[in-house]
């Protein structure tokens, strides 16, 4: 059973925020993480939406999400990632 991690992003500080993507994608894939969809909010359809973009990854299971996200690697982009957006992080499972 795979587990999303789904990520809701407003961006506050453009080039920080291209700092942190420039560096995470390496370490979600050293967790065998795979960035699947990114996408940037066009238009309202039903309530509010909690963010301007949304990316979804797909990890084989929680323990490869919690071993990717309290990795030495990500923990040192978490500053970045504060000091350039808001994000909301959150797992699912299918």
């Amino acid at each position: 059973m795979a587990t999303w991690l789904i990520g809701h992003i407003t961006v506050r500080d453009a080039t920080k925020w291209q700092e942190y993507v420039s560096q995470v994608g390496a370490t979600i894939a050293a967790a065998g993480g795979e960035v699947m969809f990114r996408g940037r909010l066009q238009d309202q359809v039903g309530g509010d939406a909690p963010g301007q973009s949304l990316v979804a990854i797909r990890f084989s299971d929680l323990p490869s999400l919690r071993k990717w996200h309290d990795s030495p690697a990500y923990q040192r982009l978490i500053p970045i990632r504060r000091a350039a957006a808001d994000v909301v992080l959150s797992a699912y499972e299918d």
